[in-house]
């Protein structure tokens, strides 16, 4: 090789060095939090992580994808189908690849603060549907619980006015949002007064607790087995034959407490309260086998975590709510409002297709 050649070659092989390393430390400036987020070619990333595997979380993905479209960010939605071990592992996964925020419903918000915390030294994070207030989360998107399981209480007394025995299941009561929804529940069926959400006192599950007119008898759990979720509630019927009234406090539960209702004969003579919008539920409302609903509006938990983590990392801290809690409304469906919110429902789904 020829010396102008090598001088050639060694001038080319150094500008190409120090471009590289010019491109390895350049960096965007520091995201909310102290956390700080690479420069990346394209759009910047963020992750919507549930708390499990249920049409309930389709219809949060839908205002998941129509705000990602509005707002020019891609978003991968993940849900985890065995619980926490899964979620976890997704979110270490996320923080190795290289994301930009992180929306999570914690599973387990007792003890899933320092998986949280490690996500928000990394980029912003915030949590929706259940919260982990006592992590360095930036906000919570969701509906207040513990107001929504006393709404729920309200339409347990609309159907049984004279008043009656009273089962609840739930998934698991790990999490923050079913112990407020479930405390809701007994709060409202035994009159007592509201609580706050930061200094509710919440009654152990294993035990009957009696009012006036009603009893809570237990709270059956299943953690998100379909199957169990119905033996739940077939045993119930079974060991109370003086049961009247059946509330599901996941968007599952109402469903499964229905077919089971059916399969031993005692529909509408079993009272059912559910929460959330599953097909199952909704006409179930229509044909008079569930009383009403609670509906979350999981479409805006989608919607709103995209538009509150894409604000945050353009540095616009305005985004974040008062409290940093950034409240959807409930709607109470019964068999009056249940065609109409059913027509808008499947508008907001189809909008984000």
């Amino acid at each position: 090789m020829k010396p102008s050649r090598q001088l050639f070659v060694a001038g080319f092989c150094l500008v190409v060095l120090v471009l590289s390393q010019w491109n390895t430390f350049s960096a965007e400036p520091a995201a909310p939090g102290g956390a700080e987020t690479k420069s990346k070619a394209g759009k910047r990333k963020i992750a919507y992580v549930t708390n499990g595997v249920d049409p309930f979380w389709n219809t949060a993905a839908a205002g998941v994808r129509a705000a990602e479209k509005e707002f020019g960010i891609g978003c991968q939605v993940l849900m985890p189908p065995k619980g926490i071990v899964d979620q976890q592992r997704m979110i270490e996964g996320l923080l190795a690849r290289g994301i930009d925020g992180i929306a999570i419903s914690p599973i387990d918000a007792k003890n899933q603060v320092a998986l949280i915390n490690e996500v928000a030294a990394r980029c912003p994070v915030i949590t929706h549907d259940s919260d982990a207030p006592q992590s360095k989360r930036l906000c919570f998107v969701g509906m207040d619980n513990y107001k929504a399981g006393r709404a729920a209480g309200r339409l347990v007394k609309e159907a049984l006015p004279d008043g009656g025995k009273v089962m609840l299941f739930v998934g698991r009561l790990e999490q923050l949002n079913a112990q407020q929804r479930r405390q809701g529940v007994i709060d409202e069926l035994l009159d007592r007064p509201m609580q706050t959400l930061d200094q509710a006192t919440y009654d152990p599950p294993g035990k009957s607790l009696a009012g006036a007119k009603y009893t809570v008898l237990d709270t059956r759990t299943d953690n998100f087995d379909y199957a169990r979720a119905k033996a739940n509630a077939q045993d119930a019927m079974a060991s109370r034959p003086d049961l009247a009234c059946m509330v599901g406090l996941f968007a599952y539960n109402g469903p499964q407490c229905l077919e089971a209702a059916k399969e031993a004969g005692r529909i509408r003579q079993i009272k059912i309260v559910c929460f959330d919008e599953q097909n199952a539920t909704l006409q179930g409302i229509i044909a008079g086998q569930v009383h009403g609903t609670i509906s979350q509006q999981p479409y805006y938990y989608g919607y709103e975590s995209v538009r509150i983590l894409q604000g945050l990392l353009r540095g616009d801290n305005s985004v974040l709510p008062p409290n940093r809690f950034y409240e959807v409304p409930i709607v109470e469906v019964r068999k009056a409002n249940v065609e109409t919110f059913w027509a808008n429902l499947k508008k907001m789904q189809e909008a984000g297709r």
